[in-house]
């Protein structure tokens, strides 16, 4: 797998209305957390938010001033408060829709309820934002799934606009 620019770091952000409340024990920030750290890209910040469209996109905007990468866990679902993909939505300049395509692919792969995980990726600015679902197991499939495309993402984020040949492994 390509290396991760040497200066890129990741947020990890859980959004769950329980986690926030300490109500439910957050499973899933600490799987996505390790997955990008044997990777080779160091979690500068993890953080638990509400299902608030304001205090997401709020969260969003401030990240991007210092991390490459801001990778979010829940939200994505069709509860009612499952409002992640709105603001992220709200807050990018670009979507990047394959990289959703290519989670969701995944996890139809381990079963048909991905195909109701609504997550978004996008830029805003040179920071990379990726959505994952809220279940660890939905969440660790889906970073699997885009985690080779990463660090190739954040060098043409930085201009690096040199594209390598050969196939992702």
């Amino acid at each position: 797998m390509e290396r991760f620019p040497h200066n890129a770091s990741a947020v990890v952000l859980t959004i769950s209305d329980r986690c926030a409340a300490g109500t439910q024990t957050d499973l899933s920030g600490p799987v996505v957390a390790s997955l990008l750290t044997e990777a080779g890209i160091p979690v500068a910040s993890t953080s638990i938010l509400p299902d608030e469209v304001a205090e997401i996109a709020h969260a969003l905007r401030h990240h991007a001033a210092s991390a490459s990468l801001i990778v979010t866990t829940g939200g994505t679902g069709l509860a009612p408060r499952d409002v992640t993909p709105e603001a992220t939505r709200m807050v990018c300049d670009r979507l990047v829709e394959g990289l959703a395509e290519r989670m969701r692919a995944a996890g139809l792969a381990e079963t048909p309820l991905a195909a109701l995980s609504r997550q978004v990726c996008g830029c805003l600015g040179t920071t990379l934002i990726v959505n994952l679902p809220g279940s660890p197991a939905g969440a660790a499939t889906s970073l699997n799934a885009v985690l080779p495309l990463l660090p190739h993402a954040l060098h043409l984020l930085n201009g690096h606009n040199v594209h390598r040949t050969g196939t992702l492994s």
